[in-house]
C-alpha cells in the first residue's frame, strides 16, 4: 500500500484540479483523482478522461464517479486478488471501516506479489519456505528444510512398518517386491494430481463453501476409473512376469495387483483432496508440506492393500 496522492475536495473545480495535476505529474504518476470530504472520507473518483473533457468551471462533485470500489487494509492478498480479478483497474483505493482514504494499492504490485506467492507454492508442498531463494545462504536453507525432512523420515517409518507387518509374505513370495514400487508410484501420481487441482482451486477461489464433498467424490471416482485402467495394465505385467517364472499362481497375482491398484488409487485421490482441506480447516497453509503427508498416505495404502490381499488370497 502506498500513501494516497492526487486527493482533492469535491468543491474544487475541474480547472483548478487540472492545474494541480499538471504539477503533480512532474513528481508522481497520477491515474485517478480521489475525492474526499472534510473528514477524509472517500466520496468519489475522477478519471483523467473526465478531467480532460469536463467544463473547467464544473465542480468535481458534479463529474466524479460516486460509490467507488475500495479495498480494506485488513484484506488478505488472496482475497483482494479474488475481488479485483475481473476489474483490472490500475489503482485501488484503500479505506478503513469508516471509509477514510488511507492509501492506494497498484494493481501491478498486487499481481507481482501474487505471482511470488504462487511461485512459492510448489516449494511449500515439499517443505521449502517461501523465504528461501537461490541466493539464500546454505546454513539458512538447511534451517528451513531440515525439520520437514525429519518429519518425512518419521512418516516413512510408518510406511516401512506396514511392509514389516507382511515380511513373512514377502519372504515366501519375493515376486511381490517387484511390484511394490509400481503400486507406490502410480498411486502417488494419482494423489499428486488431486492435490494439484485442489490447491489450484483454493488459490483461484473456485473451491467455495459446500463444494468439498463434491470434490472428494470426484477424486474418488477418478481414482476408481484411473486405477482400473492402469490396474489392468499392471495386472497383465504381473501375469507375464509370474508366467515367465513358472509361478502357478500367476492369474491370482495379476488379480491382486489389479485390485490393489484400484483401491490405492481411490485412497490416493481422496487423500489428495482431503489433506489440503484438512490443513485449511485447522488454520494451516494448505500447501505446507502437503506432499509429505500425501506420500505417507499413498505408500501405506498401496503397500498395505497389495501385501494384505496377497496374504489373504495366497497364504
Amino acid at each position: 500500500m502506498e500513501p494516497p496522492t492526487a486527493v482533492f475536495h469535491p468543491s474544487e473545480t475541474v480547472g483548478e484540479v487540472t492545474d494541480k495535476v499538471r504539477d503533480l505529474v512532474k513528481k508522481i504518476f497520477v491515474t485517478y483523482c480521489f475525492i474526499t470530504n472534510d473528514a477524509g472520507k472517500l466520496v468519489g473518483i475522477v478519471t483523467m478522461r473526465d478531467l480532460l473533457v469536463s467544463d473547467p468551471s464544473s465542480r468535481l462533485q458534479d463529474v466524479m464517479l460516486t460509490d467507488p470500489f475500495v479495498l480494506s487494509p485488513t484484506t488478505s492478498l488472496t482475497d483482494a486478488m479474488k475481488a479485483v480479478v475481473y476489474r483490472h483497474y490500475p489503482v485501488y483505493p484503500v479505506c478503513d471501516d469508516a471509509g477514510i482514504l488511507i492509501g492506494l494499492v497498484r494493481g501491478q504490485a498486487m499481481f507481482q506479489e501474487q505471482t511470488f506467492e504462487i511461485s512459492a507454492q510448489p516449494g511449500r508442498m515439499v517443505g521449502v519456505g517461501k523465504e528461501e531463494r537461490l541466493v539464500t545462504p546454505w546454513q539458512r536453507s538447511l534451517l528451513f528444510r531440515h525439520p520437514w525432512l525429519q518429519l518425512n523420515l518419521l512418516t516413512a517409518f510408518v510406511a516401512a512398518g506396514v511392509v514389516g507387518l507382511f515380511q513373512n509374505t514377502l519372504d515366501q513370495m519375493v515376486i511381490l517386491a517387484l511390484f511394490l514400487p509400481v503400486l507406490a508410484g502410480q498411486s502417488g501420481n494419482t494423489g499428486w494430481q488431486a492435490l494439484a487441482v485442489t490447491l489450484r482451486g483454493m488459490t483461484l477461489g473456485e473451491l467455495e463453501g459446500g463444494m468439498e464433498k463434491t470434490l472428494v467424490v470426484k477424486e474418488a471416482l477418478l481414482g476408481l476409473f484411473n486405477g482400473a485402467l492402469v490396474g489392468l495394465t499392471a495386472g497383465v505385467g504381473m501375469y507375464i512376469v509370474a508366467s515367465m517364472q513358472s509361478n502357478p499362481q500367476a492369474l491370482v497375482l495379476a488379480l491382486i495387483v489389479t485390485l490393489a491398484m484400484i483401491g490405492s488409487c481411490i485412497v490416493s485421490g481422496i487423500s489428495g483432496a482431503l489433506i489440503p482441506l484438512g490443513l485449511r480447516r485447522i488454520g494451516a497453509d494448505p500447501a505446507t508440506a502437503s506432499s509429505i503427508f500425501l506420500t505417507t498416505a499413498t505408500d501405506v495404502a498401496s503397500m498395505g492393500l497389495f501385501l494384505g490381499l496377497a496374504t489373504l488370497l495366497l497364504l
